[in-house]
C-alpha cells in the first residue's frame, strides 16, 4: 500500500520509504493539521539536500537545527520546541536502536511489546503510539499477535479515527468529520 498521509506525492514517497520520516512525521503530528506534519520530514530532507538520518539530525548543532524547521515555510507552528523533540527522538534512536528506526517493530514479539516501545520513543505517549502502531499494521504490515489490541481504538478495522485509516482524499476526510463528531461529543458531555 502506498502511504498518503501529507497527500503530496513527493512527501509522501519520502514516508513510504523512509521508516524515520514516517517517525517524525507523526512526532509533528499535534497542533497542526496532519498533512503538513507529514510533510515536515520531506521539506527537512530538503532543505538537508538527502534523505533523513538519526544519526545526523541527532548531531546537528540544536540551534542550526531550529533555524532549518524554522525556515519560512516553518516545519511546525512550533519550530524551536519540535526541533527539540526531534533532535530527542533521533538521538535516542541511535542510542537504542542503532539508529535503524525499523529495529523498533522487526522483532517485536506481540503488541504489546511494539506499543512499549513506541511510548518509550521522546515526544510518543500512549494515543499517540497506538495511532502509529495501527499505521504500522493498517498501511505497512507489521502486525505482531495482539498488534489490533495493543493499538486499542485505533486498530480496529473499518475505523477512520486517525492517520492509521487515511490511504486517500476521502478517507482522510472521513477521518476529519469522525474527529469533529468526537469533539461536539465531548463538549456536549456535562462537566466538560
Amino acid at each position: 500500500m502506498r502511504i498518503q498521509l501529507a497527500q503530496r506525492s513527493e512527501a509522501d514517497e519520502l514516508l513510504g520509504r523512509s521508516p524515520l520520516a514516517l517517525l517524525v512525521g507523526m512526532l509533528l503530528d499535534q497542533q497542526i493539521p496532519m498533512e503538513w506534519a507529514f510533510t515536515g520530514p520531506y521539506t527537512i530532507s530538503q532543505r538537508l539536500g538527502h534523505d533523513l538520518t538519526a544519526e545526523e539530525i541527532a548531531a546537528y548543532d540544536p540551534e542550526a537545527f531550529v533555524a532549518l524547521l524554522a525556515e519560512k515555510p516553518a516545519v511546525h507552528r512550533y519550530p524551536k520546541s519540535m526541533a527539540a523533540r526531534v533532535q530527542q527522538l533521533a538521538a535516542y534512536l541511535v542510542e537504542h536502536y542503532d539508529g535503524q528506526p525499523e529495529k523498533i517493530w522487526a522483532d517485536a514479539t506481540d503488541g504489546k511489546e511494539l506499543l512499549k516501545r513506541l511510548m518509550a520513543l521522546p515526544g510518543y505517549g500512549k494515543q499517540k503510539a497506538q495511532i502509529f502502531l495501527a499505521l504500522l499494521g493498517k498501511q505497512l504490515g507489521v502486525r505482531p499477535s495482539g498488534w489490533r489490541e495493543a493499538a486499542g481504538l485505533y486498530g480496529e478495522e473499518g475505523s477512520h479515527r486517525s492517520v492509521a485509516d487515511v490511504v486517500d482524499a476521502d478517507s482522510l476526510s472521513r477521518v476529519r468529520a469522525a474527529k469533529q463528531e468526537a469533539k461536539q461529543a465531548a463538549k456536549a458531555q456535562p462537566g466538560q
